[in-house]
């Protein structure tokens, strides 16, 4: 069925370029003809230089093109893009016109298939899966040309149909199983095991159920948070491929998590320097999750009365444009060096019965990496064990 939709995606396409080349034919001839009739200087312009804004306004039937959610590439015998639809605009980039279609998709064997299409003329396809900036999924139709939009007859039409969230779904589903699985394997034993004392021969025994309640409650607790915690996680890693478009002011980010943290801080000399507005492109909520994870690391492996500072300055070319970069630094129990490659994996822990007696379920740092890579950003982890750590977050400028 899958197939079958694909197929009837590609022939709405040819139908549609097929339907549209005679009337963009003409409009290009016509033209050519009155670049024909100016001065020599202005014949520089040829066919080739036409644009995606020229055919629209050539043509009505692209614009059929134009309202597929799916990505619709044309490239010409030398691999360089001459066509690309809305969508593909939007997942690409504007300023990709005649450019090597490599500088999007660097994949060798969908470039091998490239050849292989124009070699044979034979349809092809294939699925793509991208790593950076963020997994991607895609099944890539390829099929030969020539098409009105590229004078060369040796081109090749790429139709990407988007199936990251499905991917990512089916991949996150087991994933949470099994770590669901092993994580609330130790609390539900040992609930399991209180309660069974309580209902058997303690079942009369005041003092040993005041003992043994509050620590259920306590790992109740912990199942909780580990519960909430893979549910963040796994909403987060399913958009994850989507950057966020809102422009956020970091200062006014870093002060609700103050607020949100503001009872515990009491109890340390924090200090919040950032007095400025600095504007990104994110996602309020998500960067609100970011720093105040940061911020609680900074709290629970802290003693008490310890520096936590946090500032926000001009970036340092970790990420590419202009840049602001955000640090939180602390004076707590740090992270030996040789562990601070692990310390965004999924339940890591540097001291794991540290984490439990403070309530850490291992995941904060995992949300951490996923919602910065979202944004595009770049996150940055300096330690040294009982010196203390600093946690560096980059983000492109508005």
């Amino acid at each position: 069925m899958e197939l079958l939709l694909y197929s009837i995606a590609g022939i709405i396409v040819i139908v549609v370029i097929a339907v549209s080349r005679k009337s963009i034919v003409a409009g290009m001839e016509a033209r050519s003809d009155i670049n024909r009739e100016n001065k020599p200087g202005d014949t520089e312009e040829g066919i080739e230089d036409i644009t995606n804004e020229n055919i629209e306004k050539t043509n009505e039937q692209v614009k059929i093109i134009n309202q597929i959610d799916d990505l619709i590439l044309i490239v010409d015998k030398f691999k360089n893009i001459k066509f690309f639809n809305n969508s593909a605009k939007k997942k690409f980039g504007e300023n990709n016109l005649n450019k090597h279609v490599a500088t999007l998709l660097r994949v060798p064997d969908l470039l091998q298939n490239i050849d292989l299409v124009l070699l044979k003329k034979e349809s092809i396809t294939m699925d793509l899966e991208l790593s950076s900036p963020s997994f991607q999924f895609f099944k890539v139709h390829l099929f030969s040309g020539p098409t009105s939009y590229v004078d060369d007859p040796d081109s090749v039409v790429l139709f990407l149909k988007d199936l990251t969230d499905i991917i990512k779904a089916q991949r996150f589903k087991s994933d949470f199983v099994a770590n669901v699985s092993h994580e609330l394997k130790t609390p539900l034993v040992s609930i399991k095991g209180f309660l069974e004392t309580i209902s058997g021969h303690a079942k009369d025994d005041l003092e040993a159920q005041k003992k043994f309640i509050p620590i259920m409650l306590e790992q109740a607790d912990r199942m909780e948070s580990l519960i909430k915690d893979l549910l963040s996680l796994s909403r987060i890693e399913l958009e994850e491929h989507i950057q966020p478009q809102d422009k956020v002011n970091l200062k006014e980010i870093l002060s609700n998590v103050e607020d949100i943290h503001q009872k515990n801080l009491k109890s340390f000399e924090f200090k919040n320097n950032i007095k400025d507005d600095f504007f990104i492109k994110g996602d309020h909520e998500k960067l609100i999750e970011v720093f105040s994870n940061i911020i609680d690391n900074s709290i629970k492996y802290s003693e008490k009365n310890k520096k936590i500072e946090v500032n926000c300055g001009q970036g340092n070319g970790k990420v590419i444009g202009d840049s602001y970069t955000v640090s939180i630094k602390d004076n707590g129990i740090g992270i030996p060096t040789e562990q601070l490659p692990r310390i965004t994996e999924r339940f890591f822990r540097v001291d794991a019965a540290k984490s439990k007696k403070v309530g850490g379920t291992g995941l904060g740092m995992a949300i951490v990496k996923h919602i910065v890579n979202q944004h595009r950003g770049e996150l940055e982890i300096k330690s040294e064990t009982q010196r203390g750590t600093e946690i560096k977050v980059h983000f492109s400028k508005f």
